[in-house]
């Protein structure tokens, strides 16, 4: 029988150095599908994503993701589990999800497809800001205030704290960060997105949400979709170690987010609601 899936998968490899080649081990990120249903009091059930994932958080997974393309809110789920159909192989079950609402499955357009997500890239057919004009409001002013030498910390601070990443080298980050510094959660994935969808998860399995007054750290560049994740879990700021997608800078112009990018040594370029970022005079 198929153990439980982890994060890292063992293999052989031949590495080469110069002349001299040798055959050693290596760990790769473990890159697996992820089946999420919604199941109701009555019975009845549906799938809603499959996405390839890197096993772990497996529930905080189903729940961010529920939560960022506002198909249910935490207060909706009555219990989240592996699912154990008999019908599926024993390999099959650590790889499928059964989300228990506490009514009837939502009927909503967005549930009218299957969202059919790979760990490369974000859910397609969201792209749009009349879209998220329907779901979500901007985010209130506030009195969170960035200094840019806490800033240029946090992308060391995430990397420190990557402990998959340090085995396999294959693996995007999402962390939660308080203004002064403090990180306070970190997940991760093949996906960046997944990692995102991680993070506010846990954030909604413990009522935490909305995320005032925190910043979300990314490893990777900020899309549309990642911005999208955060506006929906009320995060205010945002900090990219890579570059902006245009959509994702108007999203932010839009809802009154601070967008950083390119976070690197003690740089880093501001695109969006800059009055969060202190000016150091």
């Amino acid at each position: 029988m198929k153990a439980r899936p982890g994060p890292t998968t063992r293999t052989r490899i031949r590495e080469f150095n110069g002349s001299v080649a040798r055959d050693r081990r290596d760990d790769l990120a473990t890159e697996e599908p992820l089946e999420i249903r919604l199941t109701a009091p009555d019975g009845s059930r549906k799938t809603v994503a499959i996405t390839m994932r890197t096993p772990g958080h497996d529930f905080e997974l189903a729940a961010g993701f529920l939560h960022g393309e506002g198909l249910v809110r935490s207060g909706d789920v009555a219990a989240i589990a592996y699912c154990t159909d008999e019908d599926l192989p024993p390999e099959a079950r650590y790889n499928t999800v059964t989300v228990r609402l506490r009514g009837p499955i939502p009927d909503l357009p967005a549930l009218d497809r299957h969202f059919l997500t790979s760990s490369a890239c974000g859910v397609c057919g969201s792209a749009s800001l009349d879209t998220l004009r329907d779901r979500c409001v901007p985010i209130p002013e506030d009195t969170l205030r960035l200094i840019p030498e806490i800033l240029y910390g946090l992308p060391d601070a995430l990397r420190r704290a990557q402990g998959v990443f340090g085995k396999t080298g294959g693996l995007h980050a999402a962390g939660l960060f308080s203004a002064d510094g403090t990180l306070l959660a970190l997940r991760e994935d093949v996906g960046r997105h997944n990692a995102v969808d991680k993070l506010v998860g846990w954030a909604a399995l413990a009522d935490r949400l909305p995320l005032a007054g925190h910043v979300l750290v990314v490893s990777g560049r900020a899309s549309y979709e990642i911005m999208q994740k955060a506006l929906a879990a009320g995060i205010p700021a945002v900090c990219a170690v890579s570059a902006p997608s245009s959509l994702a800078v108007d999203l932010a112009k839009e809802f009154g987010m601070t967008l950083v990018g390119f976070l690197r040594g003690e740089r880093c370029n501001v695109y969006a609601d800059k009055k969060r970022v202190q000016t150091m005079e």
